[in-house]
């Protein structure tokens, strides 16, 4: 009878080992979404193991490391960005690790000013460092294989989100970008902005302008109307956002007199034409306003004195000046200097 007992208790263990077994290697490590491991190029198996740590314990813990030993994961360490699902288990996990298996991420391309603040937010976003990107950027034979320049390049980048993978390289980001340019710039958008006589570049760099003077994406089409006149005729853009770009003074409430003489391309009070390049990352409204711009005959604008965002077209100078004192006063009247 002892003899069928202890065969007994035997097969129990086993029976509860297998359970424990099976438990630790196939069971859900987590149970909410949303739960990643990033593993980049200084990263080693042990520093995976750390990271796994975070945001499991236990069993689990014990079990990924024995899992990853006997997979020779610490041979196997790829780069990416990992997503721990609801229901896996620590098998499938160190398989995916081992293998490559990468979720990709939602990049979302920033409306900014600067290459360099582009350059910190994807940095922040992805393996590259931000002094890669920038390298890349103020790089001028590789804007140069893109068929644009150091000044220009930022207008690659369509504000948008995209599935990309984590690791990408700067290469491949820059060649992704121009894939996303291409497929946004539709033959009907190129025709469209052939009979403004500008080039998809131009038509960038004039939307970046228009985004940085208004948020009312009803008016832009106005006021892009405004600035091809002026182009028409070789005026002046005399945009005040081209000032505070030149100066890398984005906070600036009022441009004075004095400013207007700062020695910049980007002084478009001093320089006919458009700036070398975008002041922004304009957005898909501000590109759009400029294929579909209002015709009329304003060569003047001004900021409305209430303060609505909006603005006062005029078509003569005296007009203008007009609207410009209506103005002034209301910003005297709220102290803004």
């Amino acid at each position: 009878m002892r003899k069928y007992i202890l065969l007994a208790i035997a097969a129990l263990v086993v029976l509860l080992g297998s359970a424990m077994a099976y438990y630790t290697l196939f069971s859900s490590i987590i149970r909410e979404a949303g739960v990643f491991i990033n593993v980049d190029q200084d990263d080693t198996a042990d520093s995976v193991v750390a990271d796994y740590a975070l945001v499991v314990h236990g069993s689990h813990l014990w079990a990924f490391q024995t899992v990853a030993s006997v997979l020779k994961y610490p041979e196997h360490v790829r780069t990416g960005h990992y997503e721990i699902r609801p229901g896996e288990g620590v098998l499938n996990l160190v398989r995916k690790l081992r293998s490559g298996m990468q979720s990709p991420i939602r990049l979302v391309v920033p409306s900014v000013r600067t290459p360099e603040r582009l350059a910190a937010e994807l940095g922040e976003k992805l393996m590259i460092d931000s002094a890669t990107i920038i390298n890349a950027l103020k790089d001028s034979a590789t804007c140069m294989a893109y068929g644009l320049d150091t000044a220009n390049i930022i207008g690659m980048f369509i504000p948008n989100t995209h599935e990309i993978y984590w690791n990408i390289s700067v290469d491949k980001l820059l060649n992704r970008m121009q894939k996303e340019s291409d497929r946004f710039w539709t033959s009907e958008r190129r025709k469209k902005a052939e009979k403004t006589g500008l080039t998809p570049q131009q038509v960038i760099t004039l939307a970046s302008v228009i985004d940085e003077e208004t948020a009312n994406n009803a008016e832009k089409p106005m006021i892009a109307g405004m600035y091809l006149n002026r182009l028409k005729v070789d005026m002046p853009l005399q945009a005040d956002p081209t000032i505070k770009f030149a100066l890398r003074q984005f906070g600036l409430r009022r441009i004075y007199h004095d400013l207007l003489t700062v020695d910049s391309p980007y002084n478009t009070y001093r320089n006919t034409g458009l700036p070398p390049g975008p002041i922004r990352i304009p957005s898909a409204a501000g590109i759009d306003a400029v294929l579909n711009a209002v015709s009329h005959d304003y060569l003047y604008m001004c900021a409305k004195e209430d303060f609505s965002g909006s603005h006062n077209f005029a078509r003569t100078y005296s007009e203008h000046l007009q609207n410009a004192r209506k103005y002034s006063a209301a910003l005297n009247a709220r102290g803004i200097r």
